[in-house]
């Protein structure tokens, strides 16, 4: 089996993209806007020091100063089990300059509150530099897996702790290893970065996304890394270069005069048919995906698939296929709560169960917990699955400003994908302009939110982008067309985009 992995970054996204064969199996998207800055680490600055309430107050340049308490002490692994003296934090003074984490986030007139106690999070461990502290999570219940995680992790400490994550009771001792050595080459970078660094520097970033992606999903499982963007591909390419598991020979940095996810396997269409209602199956059959406000709703129907023998093989064949599929569709679309699938109805129990079962077998391959309720007589059958990241829904889109409720409609943002996609297509293929027919809201839209305006210094320098705003057309549409005429003739309303 072919496993990629593709980084690109536009639009203001960061997005990573997973197939197996040239089939999407996993999508995950990150705002460049987010605000998130838990896990992040800055070198800091001590404003002042209150005794009376025994904390210090750090400078890391944001808008408020952080709030470091003094006398937490070992407070924070009161979560785990674990051994460990407590730690006593160097005698601070206005004016020293430090490395801080930020623990919480910054809320209404309250800044960020930080912790001079750096930790890095991988998949199976959390890496503690020069903290006395092992600790193992309670959810690890097998006494025997628990005494053998702590005795491996034990042999890697050198003045130096750990927590031992929950999905550390699945892994190779080589997994924890290679884990462990990468979180402290984190930490030496990290300090190598804030060595030279300014007061207020970020040098570690914990929320960005290549980063967790790195962490969580992949290893040495991996055929190649395509990298469609030259600031994310250095970055990926030092993230390579700390994974003894991972060859640099598999990363991939594209050039091509297309977009990276056109390019390979049409990813851009197989990511914008998450945003519709109707997946097709294989034999001919459908499924209807629709979200409510409580709940996901899949139905399974037979669609064009009339089966090779008695009515009830057709429909038992069509719900195991259906099954694996739906596992496929919510782990894709990052879909959370309570799924309600309505199967089509099955007369023999054993048929019943066997899709049940596979269900259950399809969902265990995700990263995300979910739990599967029995099939009752009506071939409904409810699960419930937890979101672990963002709902692809979001990205691709949004309740139609006119009707409300009632429908929705492509994103802003997606359109902006979809337009890049098509212009550097048409650029491409040797055309010096492109006109853009577009909705005037959304024409608005992306220009005020500069959605492409990286392209426009970089990529499609020296090119023209015209567009011409129209009251006629939808909120997801547009009409682009190329020419190498040096003279356009084009309605006085059309502003050149460059």
């Amino acid at each position: 089996m072919k496993r990629e992995w593709f980084f690109d970054r536009f639009c203001g996204e960061q997005i990573a993209v997973c197939t197996e064969d040239g089939r999407l199996t996993d999508v995950y998207a990150e705002s460049e806007r987010s605000e998130d800055m838990v896990g992040n680490i800055y070198k800091g600055r001590v404003a002042n020091i209150v005794p009376g309430m025994q904390a210090a107050f750090i400078s890391c340049g944001l808008e408020r100063n952080c709030y470091l308490p003094l006398d937490e002490g070992a407070a924070r692994f009161a979560g785990y089990d674990g051994v460990g003296s407590e730690q006593h934090m160097r005698a601070l003074r206005e004016g020293d300059e430090l490395l801080v984490q930020i623990v919480k986030a910054p809320r209404a007139a309250k800044g960020a509150k930080v912790s001079c106690d750096l930790s890095y999070v991988g998949k199976h461990l959390i890496y503690l530099p020069n903290t006395d502290f092992l600790g193992i999570s309670r959810k690890i219940t097998d006494e025997t897996v628990r005494e053998a995680l702590l005795k491996e992790t034990e042999k890697m400490r050198v003045g130096d702790g750990y927590i031992v994550r929950t999905a550390a009771a699945n892994a190779t001792k080589r997994q924890i290893k290679i884990e462990s050595d990468y979180l402290k080459r984190m930490h030496r970078i990290t300090l190598e970065a804030a060595r030279e660094a300014p007061v207020g520097t970020i040098v570690y970033r914990e929320c960005d996304l290549p980063v967790r992606v790195m962490r969580d999903c992949f290893g040495d499982e991996v055929t190649r890394l395509y990298v469609g963007n030259d600031a994310l591909y250095e970055k990926l390419r030092t993230l390579v270069s700390l994974r003894p598991d991972l060859s640099d020979k598999k990363l991939v940095h594209y050039q091509g005069q297309r977009t990276l996810f056109s390019s390979y396997y049409d990813l851009s269409r197989q990511i914008g048919s998450l945003a519709e209602e109707q997946i097709s199956l294989s034999n001919g059959a459908y499924l209807i995906i629709q979200s409510t406000e409580a709940m996901t709703v899949i139905d399974v129907n037979t669609g064009k698939f009339t089966g090779a023998h008695d009515l009830e093989s057709t429909v038992f064949e069509t719900n195991l296929l259906a099954a694996r599929e739906i596992a496929r569709q919510v782990r894709l679309r990052n879909v959370g709560g309570i799924v309600a699938v309505d199967f089509i109805d099955m007369v023999e129990p054993d048929h019943r169960q066997a899709v049940e079962d596979t269900l259950v077998e399809a969902l265990a391959a995700d990263r995300a917990k979910s739990r599967v309720f029995p099939m009752n007589e009506l071939c409904v059958t409810l699960f419930t699955r937890k979101r672990t990241s963002r709902d692809l829904g979001s990205l691709l889109l949004r309740r139609c400003p006119h009707c409300g409720r009632r429908r929705a409609v492509y994103s802003e943002l997606y359109m902006a994908m979809r337009l890049r996609n098509a212009i550097y297509d048409y650029f491409a293929d040797g055309y010096e302009a492109v006109i853009i027919d577009i909705e005037r809201a959304l024409m608005e839209h992306i220009l005020s939110g500069k959605y492409l305006s990286e392209e426009l210094v970089g990529a499609w320098r020296g090119k023209r982008v015209y567009f011409v705003p129209h009251e006629i057309y939808s909120a997801d549409e547009f009409a682009i067309r190329g020419s190498n005429e040096r003279v356009l003739t084009l309605p006085a309303e059309a502003q050149i985009f460059y």
